[in-house]
């Protein structure tokens, strides 16, 4: 008896193709997430691949977009309740820290600057920076500009994913450590103190 293979729309496909790459990439690093590797994973063929994202390139910049759309959207979401009142700095550094260290942001753009990759970045930045703009408004005067905020929450996070395991154990700090600098420094540049 033959298996026939569930039909997916192109945007099921590509979606599947995606969240699969995510998953290798979380669960084997950067250098794992392959057309080979992909396809496998959703039981279709490279060629199948090949087709919705041209090269392994092409699917690596399409996890990029995918993932700078998803961690911006989700933060985005998450400052815009707190500034209605539901504030809890807490969960945007939470958020941040997740989405580069489990998340796999970290170790993707890591590869793409050690590859010399780096403008496969560009989404990534293009995302936060369109983030920030969106967020300028509504943000107070009083509290640090929110470019440093930003620039010191994502330094933090991106290092702390690379690095932080073993520095922490090293220092003798609790693995949580990074999270609590990044938390601290945003209360007291004036987030979560509005109400």
């Amino acid at each position: 008896m033959s298996i026939v293979k569930k039909r997916l729309s192109p945007e099921e496909s590509r979606s599947a193709a995606l969240d699969a790459a995510r998953q290798i990439l979380i669960e084997m690093g950067p250098q794992a997430v392959t057309l080979k590797a992909v396809a496998a994973r959703v039981d279709r063929t490279h060629a199948n691949l090949l087709h919705h994202f041209g090269s392994a390139a092409g699917l690596q910049q399409a996890l990029i977009e995918n993932m700078a759309e998803f961690v911006t959207t989700t933060i985005r979401e998450t400052v815009l309740r707190q500034r209605a009142g539901d504030q809890n700095p807490r969960e945007v550094v939470d958020l941040a820290f997740d989405a580069f260290d489990t998340g796999g942001a970290g170790a993707l753009a890591s590869w793409m600057i050690l590859s010399g990759n780096e403008d496969a970045l560009d989404p990534i930045l293009k995302a936060i920076h369109d983030l920030v703009e969106e967020l300028r408004e509504g943000h107070s005067d009083a509290e640090a500009p929110l470019e440093d905020e930003t620039l010191q929450l994502t330094l933090l996070a991106l290092g702390d994913a690379l690095f932080g395991a073993p520095l922490t154990r090293a220092l003798g700090l609790p693995r949580s450590r990074a999270r609590e600098i990044a938390l601290e420094s945003m209360i007291a540049s004036g987030i979560g103190k509005r109400g």
